[in-house]
């Protein structure tokens, strides 16, 4: 019997769902499961995205299309009943990316059999008749929420659409005009903001490596370090390689630093690309050894990444005191083997993509190193430092353009 079109994408959907859901992995690690095929060929393109496009929507406004499901049944449906499941990835669909609900139905239901796929259609027939709305901002999760504390509805605000696409330049003094030619929006020197769904590959500067894509965020520790003028600059935890591209653009001689050699190709690829040269090398850094220190060390840490809902939104799901416990203990002893590669005089970067206060700002309180408070001038129009120096964004900041990513950042001087 033939599929249904758009069937092959609401399944592969269905599946990312309960990756995430009920084995705690990120949507990416979930990819290969979802669209294996029996006959070994990957689906198109566009199925491929859509199916993302769902399972994120889903994730993000999960409590409140639980909360719709939930009062137009007699009975509450369990957490794992498929028939909420499915009808979680209807109404994302519907309310979030506007497919008509005739369409919705044809393809939604046939993920159900019997009397589930009666239950589901009677659900969301009802939902569409009474015209139900999502709320303007998602309803976070009890424990993200109250991790978060006063930012948190803020910051949930900033989660209501998945993020634009931001590019650091290789040149920051062409920022005008590759932001004319681009047709985009700069917040920064070096930086052109661009409207989410832009084809990167096709867009011009793409083949010559004019720039690459980095959130806004995500270049700031780098920035914090300034121009290299040929010094000798340290990236740990380097990969996929924006802020190792970031220092050598700047100036510095750089030693790049990563266990994954598979992720250390992406750098290789980007370095191809843009004409930056660095020096790359595979190791763990808990067990590597720098010959000499360096006049800058950056250590971007593992962590919980909670910081990139707007992009990764299963985060607000997988994510509980237990893998920030274990991120926390990891990078301590990552932050205590950096301080001692630093030069005398040379400058220590610590950042994460958390927004959690035990991967950051527990973690700049232990550092053996004279503090270097970030300051306003450093940063873009908007932003301002905390009173210890350090740099603290989120999806709440700088909304009126876009917003950010959730990020982390400190600064030190050897003596």
């Amino acid at each position: 019997m033939a599929t249904s079109p758009g069937l092959p994408a609401r399944r592969a959907a269905l599946r990312l769902l309960d990756a995430a859901l009920r084995r705690g992995e990120t949507l990416d690690q979930a990819d290969y499961g979802a669209f294996k095929s029996h006959d070994g060929a990957g689906p198109p393109p566009p199925d491929r995205a859509l199916a993302r496009a769902i399972a994120g929507e889903t994730l993000r406004w999960l409590a409140d299309l639980d909360a719709a499901v939930d009062s137009a049944t007699r009975q509450r449906l369990a957490d794992d009943a498929k028939a909420r499941a499915v009808l979680r990835l209807m109404l994302a669909q519907w309310l979030r990316l506007g497919t008509p609900p005739h369409a919705v139905i044809a393809t939604g239901l046939p993920l159900l059999t019997g009397g589930p796929r009666r239950l589901a259609h009677g659900v969301f027939s009802t939902l569409v008749r009474e015209q139900v709305a999502l709320p303007p901002a998602p309803t976070l999760p009890p424990g993200v929420a109250g991790r978060w504390g006063e930012r948190a509805r803020a910051i949930a605000a900033g989660l209501a659409e998945p993020p634009p696409l931001d590019l650091t330049l290789r040149d920051p003094e062409e920022t005008a005009a590759w932001a004319e030619r681009l047709g985009g929006l700069s917040l920064a020197p070096g930086h052109v903001r661009l409207p989410r769904g832009t084809a990167v590959e096709r867009l011009e500067g793409f083949a010559e490596g004019a720039w690459w894509v980095q959130d806004l965020a995500a270049s700031l520790p780098a920035r914090l370090l300034g121009a290299g003028e040929g010094r000798r600059a340290l990236d740990l935890c380097a990969a996929p390689g924006g802020k190792a591209l970031q220092l050598a653009a700047a100036g510095w001689r750089v030693t790049a630093v990563d266990a994954s050699e598979a992720r250390l190709a992406r750098l290789r690829e980007n370095g191809g690309r843009t004409g930056l040269e660095m020096e790359m090398i595979t190791a763990d850094m808990m067990e590597w050894e720098p010959e000499a220190p360096f006049d800058a060390v950056l250590l971007d840490a593992p962590c919980t990444a909670t910081g990139t809902a707007r992009r990764h939104p299963e985060v607000l799901h997988r994510i509980g005191e237990r893998q920030i416990a274990d991120m926390a203990e990891l990078q301590a002893a990552m932050l205590a083997r950096a301080s001692r590669w630093v030069a005398p005089g040379g400058r220590l970067v610590y950042a994460v993509c958390s927004l959690e206060g035990a991967e950051g700002e527990a973690q700049a309180a232990r550092v053996p190193l004279a503090p270097e408070p970030v300051t306003a001038a450093e940063l873009p129009a908007g932003l301002a430092p905390t009173p210890e120096g350090w740099l603290r964004t989120d999806a709440g900041m700088l909304a009126e353009a876009g917003g950010l990513d959730g990020f982390f950042v400190a600064r030190w001087r050897a003596n």
